[in-house]
Protein backbone atom coordinates (compact mmCIF):
# COMPACT_ATOMS: atom_id res chain seq x y z
CA UNK A 1 0.00 0.00 0.00
CA UNK A 2 1.05 3.66 -0.91
CA UNK A 3 1.98 5.52 2.16
CA UNK A 4 0.51 9.50 2.30
CA UNK A 5 4.22 11.08 2.10
CA UNK A 6 4.61 10.28 -2.07
CA UNK A 7 0.85 11.79 -2.44
CA UNK A 8 1.22 14.65 -0.28
CA UNK A 9 4.72 15.49 -1.82
CA UNK A 10 3.12 15.56 -5.44
CA UNK A 11 0.63 18.25 -4.01
CA UNK A 12 2.93 19.91 -2.41
CA UNK A 13 5.36 19.49 -5.63
CA UNK A 14 2.69 20.69 -8.35
CA UNK A 15 1.87 23.89 -5.81
CA UNK A 16 5.68 25.09 -5.94
CA UNK A 17 5.44 24.21 -9.44
CA UNK A 18 2.69 26.44 -10.24
CA UNK A 19 4.34 29.16 -7.91
CA UNK A 20 7.17 29.35 -10.08
CA UNK A 21 5.58 28.93 -13.21
CA UNK A 22 3.79 31.77 -12.10
CA UNK A 23 7.22 33.94 -10.68
CA UNK A 24 8.21 33.41 -13.63
CA UNK A 25 6.08 33.66 -16.32
CA UNK A 26 6.54 30.44 -17.92
CA UNK A 27 8.41 27.28 -18.21
CA UNK A 28 8.55 25.73 -21.69
CA UNK A 29 9.39 22.47 -22.26
CA UNK A 30 11.00 21.91 -19.24
CA UNK A 31 7.92 21.51 -16.75
CA UNK A 32 7.45 17.71 -16.68
CA UNK A 33 10.95 18.14 -15.66
CA UNK A 34 10.48 20.26 -12.91
CA UNK A 35 7.54 18.62 -12.37
CA UNK A 36 9.66 15.63 -11.08
CA UNK A 37 12.39 17.26 -9.74
CA UNK A 38 9.92 19.06 -7.09
CA UNK A 39 8.47 15.99 -6.15
CA UNK A 40 11.24 13.94 -5.21
CA UNK A 41 12.50 17.19 -3.92
CA UNK A 42 9.78 17.16 -1.65
CA UNK A 43 9.49 13.30 -0.90
CA UNK A 44 13.61 13.46 0.06
CA UNK A 45 12.75 17.09 2.01
CA UNK A 46 10.00 15.32 4.32
CA UNK A 47 12.48 12.28 4.60
CA UNK A 48 15.22 14.54 5.98
CA UNK A 49 12.74 16.56 8.07
CA UNK A 50 12.14 13.21 9.44
CA UNK A 51 15.28 12.75 10.47
CA UNK A 52 15.68 15.82 12.10
CA UNK A 53 12.46 15.94 14.05
CA UNK A 54 12.41 19.61 14.00
CA UNK A 55 10.19 20.57 11.77
CA UNK A 56 7.31 23.01 13.88
CA UNK A 57 4.96 22.72 10.69
CA UNK A 58 3.54 19.18 10.19
CA UNK A 59 0.81 17.55 8.39
CA UNK A 60 0.42 14.22 10.07
CA UNK A 61 4.32 12.52 9.81
CA UNK A 62 4.38 14.77 6.82
CA UNK A 63 7.35 17.81 7.06
CA UNK A 64 6.24 20.42 5.38
CA UNK A 65 8.71 23.11 5.69
CA UNK A 66 11.87 20.56 5.13
CA UNK A 67 9.65 19.25 1.75
CA UNK A 68 8.92 22.92 0.71
CA UNK A 69 12.61 23.74 1.07
CA UNK A 70 13.91 20.74 -0.87
CA UNK A 71 11.27 20.87 -3.72
CA UNK A 72 12.47 24.93 -4.15
CA UNK A 73 15.97 23.80 -4.30
CA UNK A 74 15.23 20.80 -7.00
CA UNK A 75 13.32 23.99 -8.81
CA UNK A 76 16.44 25.59 -8.60
CA UNK A 77 18.95 23.28 -9.79
CA UNK A 78 16.45 22.11 -12.82
CA UNK A 79 16.54 26.52 -13.47
CA UNK A 80 20.17 26.77 -13.55
CA UNK A 81 21.34 23.48 -15.67
CA UNK A 82 18.01 24.61 -18.38
CA UNK A 83 20.61 28.05 -18.49
CA UNK A 84 23.73 26.16 -18.52
CA UNK A 85 22.65 23.21 -21.04
CA UNK A 86 23.15 24.99 -24.48
CA UNK A 87 19.50 24.86 -26.57
CA UNK A 88 19.08 22.37 -29.37
CA UNK A 89 19.11 23.63 -32.95
CA UNK A 90 16.88 21.76 -35.05
CA UNK A 91 18.44 19.31 -37.66
CA UNK A 92 17.81 21.34 -40.45
CA UNK A 93 20.19 24.84 -41.08
CA UNK A 94 17.59 28.20 -41.75
CA UNK A 95 17.98 28.78 -45.46
CA UNK A 96 17.12 32.21 -45.90
CA UNK A 97 14.61 32.76 -48.72
CA UNK A 98 15.40 35.12 -50.91
CA UNK A 99 13.18 36.95 -53.94
CA UNK A 100 14.47 37.88 -58.02
CA UNK A 101 12.72 39.62 -60.26
CA UNK A 102 13.57 38.99 -64.10
CA UNK A 103 12.55 41.64 -66.32
CA UNK A 104 12.14 40.50 -69.60
CA UNK A 105 9.78 39.51 -72.65
CA UNK A 106 8.26 36.04 -73.12
CA UNK A 107 10.21 33.03 -71.84
CA UNK A 108 11.00 30.37 -73.47
CA UNK A 109 10.09 28.93 -77.15
CA UNK A 110 7.40 30.64 -79.05
CA UNK A 111 7.32 33.98 -77.31
CA UNK A 112 6.63 37.06 -78.50
CA UNK A 113 9.05 38.78 -80.97
CA UNK A 114 10.46 35.25 -82.02
CA UNK A 115 14.20 35.82 -81.12
CA UNK A 116 17.00 33.65 -80.76
CA UNK A 117 18.00 30.98 -78.71
CA UNK A 118 20.39 33.29 -76.81
CA UNK A 119 17.88 36.61 -75.86
CA UNK A 120 14.88 34.56 -74.96
CA UNK A 121 14.79 36.39 -71.38
CA UNK A 122 15.89 39.89 -73.09
CA UNK A 123 13.63 42.53 -73.21
CA UNK A 124 12.28 43.31 -76.25
CA UNK A 125 14.02 46.89 -76.93
CA UNK A 126 17.66 44.78 -76.79
CA UNK A 127 16.66 42.03 -79.12
CA UNK A 128 16.03 44.50 -81.60
CA UNK A 129 19.62 46.61 -81.31
CA UNK A 130 18.36 49.51 -79.48
CA UNK A 131 20.39 50.59 -76.44
CA UNK A 132 20.30 48.66 -73.41
CA UNK A 133 17.99 49.21 -70.59
CA UNK A 134 18.94 50.80 -67.39
CA UNK A 135 19.62 48.37 -64.40
CA UNK A 136 17.45 48.94 -61.98
CA UNK A 137 14.31 51.47 -60.77
CA UNK A 138 16.46 53.65 -58.95
CA UNK A 139 18.41 55.19 -61.77
CA UNK A 140 17.39 59.07 -62.06
CA UNK A 141 15.52 60.54 -65.25
CA UNK A 142 17.71 62.51 -67.07
CA UNK A 143 16.67 66.44 -67.24
CA UNK A 144 15.41 67.41 -70.02
CA UNK A 145 17.63 70.31 -71.78
CA UNK A 146 16.75 74.12 -71.94
CA UNK A 147 16.65 75.88 -75.13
Amino acid sequence: MIGPAPVLAAILALFHVSAYVFIRGRAGARLPLLLVAAWLGAWAGDTVGGRIAADPLRIGEFNLIFASLVAWLAIGMVAILAVLVPERTGARPRVQVTTSLRRGGASGSGGAGGGEAGDRGAPADVREGASAPRVGPSAPEPEPQAR
